[in-house]
């Protein structure tokens, strides 16, 4: 129900924009749909991001429609238009973001205990970064939990991901592949 109400509440949005916009210029109406839309769809994603594959596309579907009614983009395919615009899909987003809230709570930088979500897995000689989480085997739906869903994805973080301060960290992890951990796009 959630997930429908704000797709329902972006659509509107979307579409507001195409109609009372007079100016055609694509950048525009990016920052338009950035500022008014894809806040919208966002907002708080740590909390309920979806987890099957119906919920991602609907909210996919919000920018898939609005960048397909830009100038000259209506014959082009979706992942061609991202390119085109330099936009990641919002699936994408949503793990960028739950990476970060992850770095967030491994060190120290919400007042979280991380003993109550998280477990660093003690060091040890395996391949990749020193930060490792402890998975434990769920069923149902505690697997589309955070501390469960997020965990793959940081533990799969490449070598080249700089833990050393947070905004390092936001910078190498956009050069990152983290295509393996998106259900979608």
């Amino acid at each position: 129900m959630h997930i429908n109400d704000i797709v329902s509440r972006a659509h509107k949005r979307a579409l507001a924009i195409h109609r009372c916009f007079v100016s055609r210029d694509t950048n525009t109406l990016l920052r338009a749909n950035i500022v008014y839309v894809r806040s919208l769809v966002e907002h708080n994603s740590v909390i309920w991001s979806p987890s099957t594959l119906r919920d991602i596309d609907e909210i996919e579907s919000v920018q898939r429609k609005f960048t397909k009614r830009l100038p000259g983009l209506h014959n082009v395919s979706y992942t061609d238009r991202l390119e085109r615009l330099q936009l990641q899909s919002l699936e994408l987003r949503r793990l960028v973001t739950d990476l970060i809230w992850c770095y967030e709570i491994v060190f120290g930088h919400v007042d979280i205990d991380i003993n109550d979500s998280l477990n660093i897995r003690p060091a040890s000689r395996t391949r990749g970064h020193d930060y490792k989480l402890y998975k434990t085997h769920t069923a149902g739906t505690r697997r589309s939990f955070f501390s469960e869903r997020v965990i793959n994805a940081w533990n799969g973080l490449p070598i080249t991901v700089d833990f050393r301060t947070l905004a390092a960290f936001k910078r190498t992890l956009s050069n990152a592949n983290l295509s393996p951990y998106l259900k979608r796009y």
